[in-house]
């Protein structure tokens, strides 16, 4: 009888041996559970950028469980880590996936609309000040960058500055790109006027020659190279990956890049920048204030590509005046921007179809928000 209550006494502290570690949860880690099942819900519910968004929100809790197998020494998560964030690989593979996928010659037709991107990094720049009276020199560029609305720039730049806040900046940056058909179109209406708004743009098609289509990843490589030594890595990638699009004997390569090689990537990238989003160093005031700073760059992006447009319009003669709205679309989150800007000429007036020149734009931030990362890098690094 004794030594069938002593096994049994034995069975049942192995088996409520099993849930000591319930002690060790902290309410911080329930709320990273919940950011987490946010985060899913976005990607799965909306379908806002699902193939970083989802792994992002399972690696949150996955990171977040009491006593996680998958950080720390010989977690598989922070291995992942060094091996591909740490060293800045995986957003910059990203960028050939990306390069692959975009068309320059719509750009390429109406070269003028690169100033237009140009313009649109206004709000990093102010950001950058702002910031400053609240982190350091280093922290401060790397929250600026969220509003290119570019998470592999974001990443980079955040990265080889040692960034405390990576993860908080990676949240903010694929949020916030996610977020353009929501958070663009009201800050749009309150810069400009309907009548702005209702400006119709002549759009003249023309090919682009191959040899044309080929010679610009090349020369934009050089010039942004020359122009910001920082920006060679993100701008070449990029640039590199257009190039294989564009040359004509690589086709499956290319198709590859696009497809399966991004979607891989994006995945890595989202379970693996989870590790950084541990509860003691994400559930603090300073998260709350990179998402503010992250939104007041993507604000004053927007606007900064807007009131170009409207200064250019001072000197243009009336039935040549450019639509305001497209300015807006030279942030880097493509094609989300272009596409938000047509659907809003549309609205105002179901001719004023704006798709080519606010895609034309929206390309052209693509490349000004890498070799803007690359000036924050340059201008810190003195």
């Amino acid at each position: 009888m004794t030594e069938s209550l002593l096994l049994s006494s034995s069975v049942l502290s192995d088996f409520l041996a099993l849930f000591e570690n319930i002690g060790n949860t902290d309410w911080r880690m329930v709320l990273m559970w919940v950011i987490g099942g946010v985060l899913i819900y976005l990607a799965i519910k909306k379908e806002m950028e699902p193939t970083l968004l989802l792994p992002m929100g399972f690696g949150t809790i996955l990171v977040n469980l009491p006593m996680s197998g998958a950080i720390g020494h010989d977690g598989p998560l922070t291995a992942l880590f060094n091996a591909g964030i740490a060293n800045e690989l995986f957003p910059l593979l990203l960028f050939i996936g990306i390069g692959a996928m975009i068309d320059f010659g719509p750009l390429l037709k109406n070269p003028w609309l690169m100033l237009f991107g140009a313009a649109a990094q206004f709000g990093i720049f102010f950001t950058f000040f702002a910031a400053r009276f609240f982190f350091d020199v280093n922290d401060a560029a790397s929250i600026a960058i969220i509003g290119a609305a570019d998470g592999p720039t974001s990443i980079f730049v955040a990265n080889v500055l040692h960034s405390k806040y990576l993860g908080a900046i990676m949240v903010a940056a694929y949020s916030y790109m996610a977020l353009v058909p929501i958070v663009q179109p009201p800050v749009i209406k309150a810069v400009t006027t309907k009548k702005e708004r209702l400006i119709r743009m002549k759009y003249t098609a023309g090919e682009v020659s191959k040899t044309t289509k080929i010679m610009f990843p090349i020369v934009v490589t050089i010039i942004a190279g020359l122009v910001a030594p920082k920006s060679v890595a993100l701008v070449g990638f990029l640039m590199f990956g257009n190039l294989i699009r564009e040359c004509g004997v690589l086709n499956n390569l290319s198709e590859t890049a696009q497809n399966s090689f991004a979607n891989i990537l994006t995945i890595l990238l989202g379970i693996t920048v989870a590790s950084q989003m541990y509860y003691k160093d994400f559930v603090k005031v300073d998260t709350l204030m990179i998402l503010l700073l992250g939104l007041v760059a993507f604000v004053f992006d927007t606007i900064g590509g807007v009131l170009f447009a409207k200064f250019l319009n001072l000197f243009r003669k009336p039935g040549n005046k450019i639509n305001p709205m497209i300015g807006a679309a030279g942030i880097s989150a493509f094609p989300m921007s272009g596409r938000v800007v047509n659907q809003m000429g549309l609205k105002e007036d179901n001719q004023n179809f704006l798709l080519m020149q606010s895609i034309s734009v929206n390309v052209s931030g693509q490349i000004a928000s890498v070799i803007a990362g690359g000036l924050i890098l340059t201008l810190v690094s003195k």
